[in-house]
C-alpha cells in the first residue's frame, strides 16, 4: 500500500425511507471510484440504525447485496471507533468521510454534526445547510430572506391543526386557493406529498402529511415547467447548464422519480442563453443563501403564464447515480462522474482545512 492514497469511508444505507436509493447510489460510486487514487471503507448503516463497518474496498462489488456487509463481523461499535479514530490517535483514522444518505438523518445535518464531533472532514453541506435544507420552511425562509421569488406558501404545526384547524384551512383557502400542494415540512423523494382540490382533499391530505412529519407546508399550484441546476464548490460555486424535467404525472412524485421512469430529463433544457444564465445565476444565488458546500441541486419553476422564474428547493444531497439529474447536468457542462468524485472531496477537505485555521478560543490576544 502507498502512504499517499487518500482513505475514503463511504457512508450509506440509513433508517430513512430512502434506504434502497442510498445503496444505488453507493453502488455507483464505488463503482467509478479510481482504486489507484483512493482506499475506500465502506460503512452500511440499517434500517434499524446499527451500523457495520467492511474491510479496505481494492475493487468495487459486484453487487448491490454485497454493500450491505453481511460478512463483516464487526458492529456499531467498531465502526464507530473507526470514525472516532482521529480524536484518540487511532491507526485506522480515515482522510475523509463520504456520506451517501438521502432523507432524515442523512441529510438533515445530524451525521453531519458527528462528523464534526469527531473531527473528521466530510463531503458535502455542512450542518447548517443541510439543517436549513432539510425544513422546507426554514428554506423557503432563507429564500425569502436573500430575496429569491418563490411561488406562495403557509405552513403551521400539528398542534396548531388541532387546536384551530377551521382557521389553518381559511388560511390556506384565502391565501392560495385550490388547487395546492400538501408536503411533510422534512421529508425528502416526495413522500406524503397530496394536491387538494377542496376543502375535503385538503383535510384528508393534511392528516396524511402529519403521519410524516409535526409540520407541514402548503404551497400554491404554479403551471410551470421544471428546471434544474447542479452546483457544485464552497465560496466560489459554479452551475452547470440546466436542465429540464417533463413528468408523467400530475408532479414529479415519488414513482415519477424512482419507479416507472417516465420522466423525461431534457439536457441541456430547451432554454434561450440569457433565461439558462439567469437560471444559473438564481441556483448560485439560492446555494449561498442556505450556505451551501460541496454540491446541491437548485429546482425551477418558470411559470407558463408570464416566464417568472421561482425557486423550488435546494436538494444538498440529490440523487447520485450516473442516471441522476446532478452527474448528468455536470457531464453536458464539461465534468465526467469520476472528476466530481474527485472534486467532491477536494472540496470536503479544503473546507475541513479552512476551518482548522480559525481561532475557537475567546478571542484575547497575548
Amino acid at each position: 500500500m502507498s502512504m499517499d492514497k487518500l482513505k475514503v469511508g463511504v457512508v450509506y444505507g440509513g433508517k430513512s425511507g430512502e434506504h434502497e436509493v442510498s445503496l444505488q447510489t453507493a453502488f455507483a460510486v464505488t463503482n467509478a471510484f479510481d482504486y489507484d487514487k483512493y482506499e475506500l471503507v465502506p460503512f452500511y448503516i440499517s434500517k434499524q440504525g446499527t451500523w457495520k463497518k467492511g474491510a479496505v474496498m481494492h475493487a468495487p462489488f459486484a453487487r448491490i447485496e454485497d454493500l450491505k456487509l453481511e460478512s463483516s463481523a464487526g458492529g456499531t461499535q467498531d465502526a464507530l471507533n473507526a470514525l472516532f479514530a482521529r480524536l484518540y490517535g487511532g491507526a485506522e483514522a480515515l482522510d475523509i468521510m463520504f456520506p451517501l444518505l438521502h432523507g432524515t438523518f442523512g441529510e438533515d445535518g445530524t451525521i453531519q454534526g458527528m462528523f464534526e464531533m469527531a473531527d473528521m472532514p466530510y463531503v458535502g453541506a455542512g450542518v447548517l445547510a443541510s439543517a436549513g435544507g432539510m425544513d422546507k420552511v426554514v428554506m423557503k425562509k432563507l429564500f425569502a430572506q436573500a430575496g429569491i421569488d418563490q411561488c406562495a406558501f403557509t405552513y403551521f404545526n400539528a398542534t396548531q391543526w388541532k387546536q384551530t384547524e377551521h382557521e389553518m384551512i381559511v388560511q390556506v383557502e384565502d391565501q392560495l386557493g385550490y388547487p395546492c400542494f400538501i408536503k411533510p415540512a422534512n421529508l425528502g423523494s416526495s413522500v406524503g406529498i397530496s394536491k387538494a382540490r377542496n376543502r375535503d382533499e385538503l383535510k384528508t391530505a393534511i392528516e396524511f402529511a402529519l403521519r410524516y412529519d409535526t409540520k407541514v407546508v402548503i404551497e400554491e399550484f404554479v403551471e410551470a415547467r421544471e428546471v434544474e441546476v447542479s452546483v457544485l464548490g464552497n465560496d466560489e460555486p459554479m452551475a452547470s447548464v440546466p436542465g429540464e424535467i417533463v413528468s408523467s404525472g400530475e408532479y414529479y412524485d415519488y414513482a415519477a422519480k424512482y419507479i416507472d421512469g417516465q420522466s423525461q430529463m431534457l439536457i441541456p433544457a430547451p432554454l434561450d442563453p440569457e433565461a439558462a444564465d439567469r437560471i444559473r445565476e438564481a441556483a448560485l444565488q439560492a446555494f449561498r443563501a442556505i450556505e451551501g458546500n460541496g454540491i446541491s441541486r437548485a429546482d425551477f419553476f418558470i411559470r407558463k403564464s408570464d416566464g417568472a422564474l421561482l425557486i423550488n428547493e435546494v436538494n444538498t444531497m440529490p440523487g447520485f447515480t450516473p442516471y441522476s439529474m446532478y452527474p448528468l447536468l455536470w457531464r453536458e457542462t464539461g465534468v465526467s462522474y469520476a472528476e466530481l468524485l474527485d472534486r467532491m472531496i477536494e472540496l470536503g477537505l479544503e473546507r475541513y482545512n479552512r476551518k482548522q485555521a480559525l481561532n475557537y478560543e475567546n478571542g484575547v490576544q497575548a
